[in-house]
């Protein structure tokens, strides 16, 4: 069913929802195009239109190739719209869900491609705040790029920024998606261009290990790692590619590269990676990574854990805690911030490897106990008996005096 938006914009069909609206696919005065329509709660803020218009020019000035461009910014009675490129293709979560994860050579090229992108917005003083697979575009009309991928465009620039209102969203919350959160966001200081890189290395390291480095489980949990843990390294990858992830995604904003060094050291490193198949490692369990853990005896749920996603406006159902592209968090104080002693970091399981908690992971740890029992009973045999025969060795030699005048061993 159509429907107006604005005096120049038609919407035809829906091509995806969000937490914070509808994209459709649309018609302007130049073709077509795609709108993103804003919730009516949202478009009833007149804080929100307000900064909407603000936002305006330079949102309208960003353009480069590996961004998706704003062409219109229309407010209408209650429609509160972004008027947007069309890409052809499929979003970036898609083809991640499809294939779990991606050659290196592929993960690397399209990740140089968003950084080039965020590297135009920096220089003009705009900041995503939500770079994630779901916000970046594959064009499948472009020309393929190395490892067969696809233009890669970075789409909903400006989105967060207009949701994070002073009213709407007080010095206790948090906007953004967990999984993606730099630390210094997570512990309430303003975003700056540094969280965006944070936030692309770790859209990398999925691509390239099928899971993302602090994620899974509760938010909060998944907050508590972005601050307290390091990443766990990955086989399989050149020293040189795990050294930039590594070093972007430090807990330090100040120690990580810019978008532009980022790209530029990404495409150098594209030769080597030609023909590398994905890596071959296993996602680690979310549920052995929380605190505290279940008894080996109790059992364990094979039901999959979803990304957490809690809702932006208080008691509202996300249609897909996965594709939530703005979620509200409450900032953990500084003892949840601190962790425990062990910590929640979770290293990789090597494919074939046990689930941690599983019944095959119980029965083995039980061999082991008993294989360590059995070994000890016999180490205490052993001892016993040759204790036995040294001693007796000794009695049958030594004269009364001699055994009485004996110093006792040291212990």
């Amino acid at each position: 069913m159509a429907r107006k938006i604005g005096s120049r914009y038609t919407a035809h069909q829906i091509l995806g929802r969000g937490s914070a609206g509808t994209v459709w696919l649309g018609e302007g005065p130049e073709g077509p195009v795609a709108v993103k329509l804003l919730r009516e709660d949202l478009a009833s803020d007149q804080e929100l239109v307000g900064r909407f218009v603000q936002e305006r020019t330079a949102l309208l000035g960003l353009e480069h190739p590996n961004v998706v461009s704003v062409r219109d910014l229309v407010v209408d009675g209650n429609d509160l719209a972004l008027v947007m490129d069309l890409v052809r293709g499929t979003d970036l979560r898609t083809r991640l869900d499809r294939e779990k994860r991606l050659a290196p050579e592929a993960a690397v090229a399209i990740v140089a491609d968003v950084a080039d992108g965020l590297a135009a917005a920096h220089a003009a003083g705009v900041v995503h705040r939500d770079v994630k697979p779901e916000n970046v575009l594959l064009d499948m009309q472009g020309p393929l790029g190395p490892g067969g991928s696809h233009p890669a465009l970075l789409t909903d620039f400006g989105v967060a920024k207009l949701i994070d209102s002073p009213r709407r969203t007080k010095a206790t919350k948090i906007i953004g998606t967990p999984d993606y959160l730099a630390p210094e966001i997570v512990e309430g200081l303003p975003p700056r261009a540094s969280v965006d890189i944070y936030a692309l290395a770790t859209v990398l390291y999925e691509l390239l290990a099928g899971f993302t480095p602090f994620g899974g489980g509760h938010p909060g949990a998944v907050l508590r790692r972005h601050v307290t843990e390091t990443v766990v390294p990955l086989p399989g990858i050149p020293d040189e590619l795990w050294q930039l992830v590594v070093q972007c995604l430090a807990k330090a904003p100040a120690s990580r590269l810019r978008a532009s060094e980022l790209g530029a050291r990404l495409r150098e490193l594209l030769p080597m990676l030609a023909g590398m198949p994905p890596l071959d490692v296993d996602e680690p369990d979310a549920e052995s990574a929380e605190e505290p853990q279940a008894p080996p005896e109790e059992p364990v749920s094979s039901a999959p854990v979803r990304r957490g996603a809690v809702p932006l406006v208080p008691g509202a159902k996300p249609a897909d805690s996965n594709r939530d592209t703005h979620t509200s968090m409450r900032v953990p104080g500084p003892d949840e911030l601190a962790g425990g002693a062990r910590g929640t970091a979770r290293a990789p399981r090597a494919a074939g490897a046990p689930r941690p908690g599983s019944a095959r992971h119980r029965a083995a740890t039980r061999r082991r106990r008993v294989a360590l029992g059995v070994a000890a009973v016999a180490l205490v045999a052993a001892a016993g008996v040759g204790t036995w025969v040294a001693t007796s060795g000794d009695d049958a030699g030594a004269t009364p005096q001699d055994t009485k005048n004996s110093a006792p061993a040291t212990p």
